[in-house]
């Protein structure tokens, strides 16, 4: 299998409509080829000295590595959260013609 600089960027919201909006939006601009909508997910963590126990939507975007910053940019302005989650996981391998989607998807990224 190829070598890949592809990328996968999870992260959490509120709500459905929240992620769709997300998702949405970075489609727009480029920076993802795919936002993969989770809901149902439950959140356990300590959050300003107290434990949160929430219900949450997981989102898994497909991009590629150099587009992280950018998508960092884009999670100022875009994201509900006021500390979003954002952990760019390398992808080791896929095959080719979706590598080469993701990368024919992000390759002009409006930034």
């Amino acid at each position: 299998m190829p070598q890949t600089d592809a990328v996968v960027v999870l992260t959490t919201v509120a709500s459905t409509e929240e992620a769709v909006a997300l998702v949405r939006a970075l489609l727009e601009r480029r920076l993802i080829a795919c936002g993969t909508v989770m809901p149902a997910a439950r959140s356990l963590y300590r959050w300003e000295g107290k434990l949160a126990d929430e219900h949450e939507v997981v989102v898994l975007l497909k991009t590629r590595a150099s587009r992280v910053d950018s998508l960092a940019l884009a999670f100022r302005e875009l994201h509900p959260y006021k500390v979003p989650e954002l952990l760019a996981l390398p992808v080791a391998a896929g095959t080719e013609k979706y590598l080469g989607w993701i990368a024919s998807e992000t390759t002009l990224a409006l930034t």
